[in-house]
């Protein structure tokens, strides 16, 4: 079955989720969010976009880094919302030199259709360690 153009969009998305990450690029990872993005974490209190960049600006230069794969099992699209379920591996690699860390399990998207854009508006992964 052919993809539409907003799956493909959202697959891009999650593509260039995934190498800003690797990259440490937070600015780019913030042009990805809605302004009302939320990250839904077990164990921690949920984690809007300020946050993010808040946490982001104050670790540089001390931030681990990420390495992920996205297995992406499920994407829907209904008018501007579309929500996709993966199984997300991520691999965390601590600034200290620590042996890294994985972690896998899957995750649970919400996006938004900003104009002609899809941006990531709600993020709730299930992640444990490997």
């Amino acid at each position: 079955m052919q993809e539409s153009d907003d799956h493909l969009a959202i697959r891009a998305l999650v593509a260039e989720w995934l190498a800003a990450t690797k990259r440490g690029d937070s600015r780019a990872l913030l042009s990805l969010m809605t302004d009302d993005a939320l990250f839904l974490v077990p164990g921690r209190t949920p984690m809007n976009k300020a946050t993010f960049a808040w946490v982001s600006r104050a670790r540089a230069g001390e931030q681990p880094t990420f390495d992920g794969v996205s297995d992406i099992k499920e994407i829907h699209v209904e008018g501007s919302i579309a929500y996709m379920w993966s199984h997300l591996t991520v691999t965390v690699t601590p600034p200290n030199g620590a042996d890294p860390v994985q972690r896998a399990g899957n995750t649970l998207t919400i996006f938004r259709k900003v104009g002609a854009t899809w941006l990531l508006a709600r993020d709730a992964n299930l992640l444990v360690k490997v």
